[in-house]
């Protein structure tokens, strides 16, 4: 099987790439990424010389068509896109360039090439907040997203299940919950948390803390996605989660008492963030259905995450921003 990887350098793209490389019979990879800020050939170090590497933009047409038309992927999972809420409260156009118009390029690239299956990374932010009534969200559910982010994935889903009826396209779009584990960019809550404490600075929490996520270890989430473009169905929506369901308070403390600190003196409450959605929650029988469940419970999954993080600070310590020392990043 021939998989190029868009974006494959980050965090869920690297360990999906990982994955690939040691459990996919045969498997031949090209990973195409620009290297953002969170995109790091360090992620892919494990796995370097058994994979093709392509510096590029995927808003570059030209150069990712010509990737394209000479590797001949029968598979296209893209990755690539800007994903922090907070960045995206303070400057949101790199979120529109690149998961609105990224996917739109991508999308006139593969409507030329016709071999491909192209599978689409989403979240399942592009739900919306459900209320506390509300039973969780199945792939049919609309679209309700609250953030800039959000918003712009939920405009690159629609425009693939558009070119998918007026193309042809073939697709598989993935929503996966809030994926956590090694190699996660130092700004999302469970490596900032980690990374904080190790640093002698206390652990934030917006607002209350009280709104819930589903918490899914990223190999179980590789595992499953590869599930889907194995066994799935294409022109399809297949949510991945774990029903690992905990809040922000929640995972700090565990991280906190797991890390041998005191949550009174390790905690500080600050300002929350505008239009931050309580709660996320989603069915996942589609994925289920194809005979994946995740392995890793959050407990364990947190364990693994903290000693990696304690390990590797070689890793971590060269991308410190504001985005992680501040205590209210989105207000930078």
């Amino acid at each position: 099987m021939r998989v190029m990887v868009l974006g494959g350098a980050g965090f869920m793209g690297s360990n999906f790439v990982e994955f690939l490389v040691r459990n996919a019979r045969r498997a031949e990879v090209l990973v195409y990424d620009k290297l953002t800020y969170a995109g790091r050939l360090e992620n892919l170090r494990d796995v370097l010389d058994r994979i093709e590497f392509v510096k590029g933009d995927i808003v570059d047409e030209r150069m990712l068509g010509e990737t394209v038309q000479r590797f001949k992927p029968e598979v296209v999972v893209n990755f690539a896109a800007e994903t922090h809420v907070d960045r995206s409260i303070n400057e949101p156009a790199p979120f529109i360039r690149t998961n609105v118009l990224g996917v739109f390029t991508v999308l006139e690239v593969l409507r030329k090439y016709r071999d491909a299956l192209y599978v689409h990374i989403s979240t399942d932010e592009v739900y919306g907040d459900l209320s506390w009534t509300q039973e969780m969200a199945d792939e049919t559910w609309c679209l309700r997203p609250s953030s800039p982010y959000s918003a712009s994935k939920a405009a690159g889903d629609l425009f693939i299940t558009a070119y998918g009826r007026t193309y042809g396209i073939n697709y598989t779009i993935v929503r996966p919950c809030n994926n956590y584990g090694p190699r996660q960019h130092p700004e999302k809550l469970i490596p900032r948390t980690i990374i904080r404490l190790l640093l002698g600075k206390p652990a934030t929490i917006y607002g209350d803390g009280g709104q819930v996520r589903d918490w899914l270890y990223v190999q179980d989430f590789a595992e499953g996605l590869y599930t889907v473009i194995k066994k799935g169905e294409s022109h399809s929506i297949y949510n991945i989660c774990a029903h690992n369901f905990a809040s922000v308070r929640q995972i700090v403390e565990m991280i906190v008492e797991m890390m041998g600190h005191d949550p009174s003196e390790s905690i500080v409450y600050v300002r929350g963030r505008p239009g931050d959605d309580r709660r996320y929650a989603m069915k996942c029988d589609r994925v289920r259905s194809l005979g994946w469940t995740p392995r890793v419970d959050l407990r364990e999954g947190l364990r693994r995450t903290i000693e990696w993080y304690k390990s590797n600070r070689w890793w971590w310590e060269p991308i410190l921003d504001e985005y992680v020392l501040s205590d209210t990043p989105w207000k930078l």
